[in-house]
C-alpha cells in the first residue's frame, strides 16, 4: 500500500470546544527553555562549540575549540536572565512550563529550587540542548533515559511533558513509546492539543510554536525590536481571543529563553504583554500540564475507523458500494497514496473520485447505468439496495400517487431513450417538484453535457452516502 503519514487534516473545518475552565475563550501558555550549562561545549563532551539561539546571528561552531563569547552569552540566561523572568511573573502569579535541559538543571540548583518554590512545570528539554537528527535510534532513546534519571535526581520528581526541540524524525515515537509522559511537545501543528497514535498508544501532543517565540531575535527576519515582539504577541492573543469568543476557542503558547528576552531592551516587551493578558478575564493561563490533563479529561482518545489503515478486502467491503454496483472503484481507490487526510468522508470521497474521474467513459456509462430510474419498476418491486431505498424515500419517492408515478415513469422512458442511461440525481439534495424540474430542465440538454451532469451527480450521491458512514 502507498501510504503518506504526515497528516494534514487535523480537525479539519470545525475544531473540537476545549471546554476550557471557567469558559475561557483562549488557553495561554508561557514556556521558559533552560538550556543555559546543557549547550555544545567542550566541557560537556561536545566536539564543537554552540552556534544556535544567541546574540551571534549566524555562528558557526567551533570544532575542538571553546567559545568564550558564546559560553558567556548562555551565562547571561542563567545568571541573570533567568532571574529576571523569575521576578516577573512571580510578581503576577502567572503559572509557567519551564523545558529544563537535564544537564542544565543540573548545573542549576538555585534556579531548580526557584522554579519549584514558584508552583512552575519543569518538563524535560532533553539531556542535552543539542542536535538529535543524526542521532541513531539507540543513542537518542539512551540520552532520553538519561535525561529521565537525571531529571528525578535534580528535582525529585519525573517530568511529565517531554520537548526535545532540536529533534529527529523518531522523538516523538520514542517519547510515545516510553509511556511516562503525559504530553509531548515536538509538533507546531496546531493551536489545540490532539491524540497521535503510535503503536497500540494514544500519546497527547500539546504542540508549540517558533512563531510567538523570542528566538526569532536570534533569527534572520525575526524581531529587531521589542516593540516588534509585543506587537507579534498581542497580535496573536487578539485574534485568536477574538475567535475563542466567537466560538471557537484555541491554546497560544509564547516560547521564552532566559538568554533572549531576559535581556532588559527585550523584557521590557514580554512585561507590557503579561500586563495586556492580566486585563483579559477570560483567558486561562494555565502551565502545559494542567492544558493536558484537562484535554485528556475532555476529549480522551476516540477509537475512530481509519480507512486509509484498512486492506484492501475490508476497504472494498466497507466503501464498494458507494457508487452503485461499481466495486472496482474502491479496489482502485485503496491504490492510491492515502493517508490521515482521507480518513474521513471527503478524503474517502475524494480518492474515490478520483478512480471515477480518471476512468474511460465506457466505464463511467457503465456506473451511470448501474443506477435504478427513479421510482421505477425496481422500486415497485422493492429490489433497490439498501442505500438507494433509504435515497428516494427521503425525497417522498416511496409515496407516490398514481398520476405521480406515472408522470415519472414517463419522464424515465424519455430520458433513457434520449440518452442511454437513467436519470441520476443525488435525491437527498431535493423534494419531489425540485426533482420533476431538474427532469425537465436536463431532458433539453445535450448529450455531453448530460453525460457531464449525471457524472457530478452520481459523486454527489456517493458524498452523501460516505457522510452517513465516516465522519465529516
Amino acid at each position: 500500500m502507498k501510504r503518506y503519514p504526515r497528516d494534514l487534516r487535523g480537525y479539519g473545518p470545525t475544531p473540537p470546544d476545549p471546554k476550557w475552565p471557567g469558559g475561557a475563550r483562549l488557553a495561554l501558555q508561557f514556556v521558559i527553555n533552560y538550556e543555559e550549562g546543557g549547550e555544545n561545549c567542550l566541557l560537556h563532551g561536545d566536539e564543537a562549540s554552540e552556534a544556535f539561539l544567541s546574540e551571534i546571528v549566524g555562528a558557526a561552531a567551533w570544532q575542538g575549540q571553546r567559545h568564550w563569547n558564546m559560553e558567556t552569552i548562555y551565562d547571561y540566561g542563567a545568571r541573570a536572565g533567568f532571574w529576571r523572568l523569575h521576578r516577573m511573573f512571580t510578581e503576577r502569579a502567572m503559572p509557567v512550563t519551564v523545558y529544563g535541559v537535564a544537564t542544565a538543571l543540573a548545573r542549576g540548583p538555585e534556579q531548580v529550587a526557584a522554579m519549584q518554590a514558584a508552583g512552575w512545570e519543569i518538563a524535560s528539554h532533553g539531556l542535552k540542548w543539542i542536535e538529535y537528527k543524526d542521532y541513531s535510534e539507540a543513542d537518542e532513546r539512551a540520552h532520553m533515559e538519561e535525561a529521565k534519571r537525571l531529571h528525578v535526581a535534580v528535582t525529585g520528581a519525573a517530568p511529565r511533558g517531554w520537548y526535545t526541540g532540536r529533534c529527529s524524525m523518531q522523538t516523538v515515537r520514542l517519547a510515545a513509546e516510553d509511556g511516562g509522559f503525559e504530553y509531548v511537545a515536538d509538533s507546531y501543528a496546531d493551536e489545540l492539543p490532539f491524540w497521535m497514535r503510535v503503536g497500540d498508544r494514544h500519546q497527547l501532543v500539546v504542540p508549540y510554536t517558533l512563531d510567538a517565540n523570542d528566538m526569532r531575535f536570534a533569527t534572520p527576519q525575526g524581531f529587531n525590536s521589542g516593540d516588534q515582539f509585543f506587537a507579534y504577541l498581542k497580535d496573536s492573543f487578539d485574534l485568536l481571543l477574538e475567535e475563542g469568543r466567537a466560538g471557537a476557542p484555541k491554546m497560544m503558547s509564547v516560547g521564552l529563553h532566559c538568554r533572549l528576552v531576559g535581556r532588559p531592551g527585550r523584557a521590557q516587551a514580554l512585561k507590557r504583554f503579561l500586563d495586556y493578558v492580566a486585563g483579559h478575564e477570560d483567558v486561562w493561563v494555565a502551565r502545559r500540564i494542567d492544558i493536558a490533563r484537562h484535554w485528556a479529561a475532555t476529549h480522551p482518545p476516540q477509537a475512530l475507523d481509519r480507512p486509509s489503515e484498512m486492506d484492501c478486502e475490508a476497504f472494498v467491503a466497507r466503501f464498494g458500494g458507494v457508487f452503485e454496483h461499481s466495486p472496482w472503484i474502491a479496489e482502485e481507490a485503496h491504490g492510491l497514496e492515502l493517508g490521515p487526510a482521507h480518513d474521513c468522508a471527503l478524503g474517502v470521497h475524494n480518492a474515490l473520485a478520483r478512480i471515477f474521474r480518471m476512468a474511460p467513459p465506457e466505464k463511467r456509462l457503465d456506473v451511470l447505468k448501474a443506477h435504478p430510474d427513479l421510482a421505477g419498476k425496481l422500486a415497485e418491486a422493492r429490489r433497490l439496495t439498501p442505500e438507494s431505498t433509504a435515497e428516494q424515500a427521503s425525497a417522498g419517492l416511496d409515496a407516490l400517487t398514481d398520476a405521480e408515478r406515472a408522470r415519472f415513469q414517463d419522464l424515465n422512458a424519455r430520458y433513457t431513450g434520449r440518452f442511454g442511461f437513467p436519470f441520476i440525481i443525488a435525491v437527498r439534495d431535493h423534494d419531489k417538484a425540485s426533482i420533476l424540474a431538474a427532469f425537465e430542465r436536463r431532458l433539453e440538454n445535450d448529450a455531453e453535457t448530460e453525460f457531464a451532469e449525471a457524472c457530478a451527480q452520481v459523486e454527489r450521491i456517493a458524498l452523501h452516502r460516505l457522510r452517513e458512514m465516516l465522519p465529516e
